[in-house]
């Protein structure tokens, strides 16, 4: 138990997101007015004019299980959903702030109230803000954004580098000899990857798969492939590949320790939907191999 900024007593379970919270409303209290002044003793708030306004926020803690944990401020209701790992709230300001407070955005305090709205799901950093809600009027059913979720399932995923098979570090390879490049694909690699994340009655699913691979071969030259490569085969003798290729022009020992350092760089596009919403996220991943190109070798 400890003590909140006007000394009432507070359950510490659930601090990090008492802290948090308490430091997001704190945070927007400084306004611009036209004199420095003091609060309770603390020191000069710094650059600037400033006035320092003091108001409570409900808080409430949700544990793991959905029970509640401590409450510090007032006790003032909100409205609230989610299931056991996001929670989504509306908590009422009081009392009210005065209205040269920005959240208010020029409507009448004495005609509405202001709600601070935000949602947790112990480690999650969802968006918090204020909402200005009519007199008598209740704020509308606190709802996790679709979007949010959908981060929140691509981060579930594990999205790894190409899993590099052509070229090797232990190949060896000539100048003026065509490299056939590609990747082994796998879930983790190359996809498709799925996975969902669910709230408030709200699910999104999300589907990961590498959408381009893009080479750059240590001799200044760049590679883009829009799929994973053709393995080689003997039987294709001195062909080029026919979706992703490269062919050196110098040797690797003008490169650092005799090599070309060679970087596969993919990019996961992740397609969401749910919620009645859908998109599209972007993540890129890397994967760094060194190759040794020599000159033919011509035997007389």
């Amino acid at each position: 138990m400890g003590e909140d900024v006007d000394g009432h007593e507070v359950d510490r379970s659930g601090a990090s997101l008492l802290v948090r919270r308490l430091a997001a409303v704190t945070g927007a209290l400084a306004l611009a007015s036209a004199g420095v002044a003091h609060a309770d003793g603390d020191p000069d708030i710094g650059a600037g004019k400033c006035k320092v306004v003091k108001f409570c926020v409900d808080v409430g803690v949700d544990d793991k299980t959905g029970g509640s944990g401590g409450q510090a401020g007032g006790s003032q209701g909100g409205s609230e959903s989610g299931d056991s790992n996001v929670k989504c709230k509306y908590t009422k300001v009081d009392p009210k702030p005065p209205a040269e407070f920005p959240a208010w955005k020029g409507a009448d305090p004495k005609k509405n109230d202001l709600y601070f709205y935000g949602c947790t799901d112990g480690g999650l950093d969802n968006a918090d803000g204020f909402v200005v809600v009519p007199t008598g009027q209740q704020p509308p059913v606190a709802q996790v954004d679709p979007q949010v979720l959908a981060q929140r399932a691509a981060d579930s995923m594990t999205l790894l580098g190409p899993d590099i098979a052509s070229p090797r570090a232990a190949g060896k390879y000539s100048v003026g000899v065509p490299m056939w490049m590609w990747v082994t694909q796998s879930t983790t690699t190359y996809g498709p990857n799925t996975a969902s994340a669910s709230a408030g009655g709200v699910t999104v699913t999300a589907t990961a798969k590498v959408s381009k691979l893009v080479w750059t071969m240590g001799d200044g030259a760049s590679v883009t492939c829009t799929g994973p490569g053709t393995p080689y085969t003997s039987s294709e003798g001195m062909a080029q590949s026919p979706t992703c290729g490269h062919q050196y022009s110098k040797t690797s020992a003008v490169g650092q320790s005799g090599k070309f350092p060679v970087t596969a760089t993919s990019t996961w596009t992740i397609n969401w939907q749910g919620g009645g919403q859908a998109g599209q996220l972007t993540e890129i991943r890397q994967t760094n191999v060194q190759v040794a190109v020599g000159e033919v070798q011509v035997v007389r």
